[in-house]
């Protein structure tokens, strides 16, 4: 267990000092926009996603730090669809507004600079508010106990509640 927290920590570590290095100092930003740390390379299927997303591998799957991490832009209103992950999840949001909702619980809002963990197994939410994207990194540790369990969208009412 430890070892594992370690390593946690120190994939988290990792992307800090990437976001801190790669954030341009003079770039200025619309209210509603977000500055792009990470290139958005690849847009997210409407299969597990509501609007426009885009996800960039960072940290890939491997046997050895059982961590994936990566970058997730969410435009204005997009999100994901509920899901859980078998070994939780980190979420490191590095700009924009957004929210976050564990199931049977309410709404939490984000904003730049927020970490939120999520349980292991606990079917959740996250993605930007109707008028500012978001960014956010994510860590999925312990991904030999899996990934992702995806379920159903979030409906326009349960986003807007």
């Amino acid at each position: 267990m430890k070892n594992q927290i370690e390593k946690i920590i120190i994939a988290a570590t990792i992307c800090l000092a990437i976001v801190s290095c790669s954030q341009p100092k003079t770039m200025e930003t619309k209210k509603n926009e977000t500055s792009a740390i990470f290139p958005m390379e690849e847009p997210v299927n409407g299969e597990t996603f509501t609007g426009k997303v885009w996800h960039t591998e960072l940290v890939p799957s491997d046997s050895t730090l059982t961590t994936v991490v990566g970058n997730v832009y969410f435009e204005p209103g997009a999100r994901s669809h509920w899901h859980s992950h078998p070994a939780g999840q980190i979420l490191i949001i590095t700009d924009g507004a957004g929210f976050h909702q564990i199931e049977g619980q309410p709404k939490q809002n984000l904003k730049k600079g927020d970490v939120v963990t999520c349980p292991p197994n606990v079917l959740h939410w996250h993605g930007a508010s109707p008028e500012i994207g978001m960014q956010q990194l994510f860590v999925v540790p312990n991904t030999e106990k899996g990934i992702v369990e995806w379920k159903h969208a979030v409906t326009d009412a349960e986003y807007s509640n």
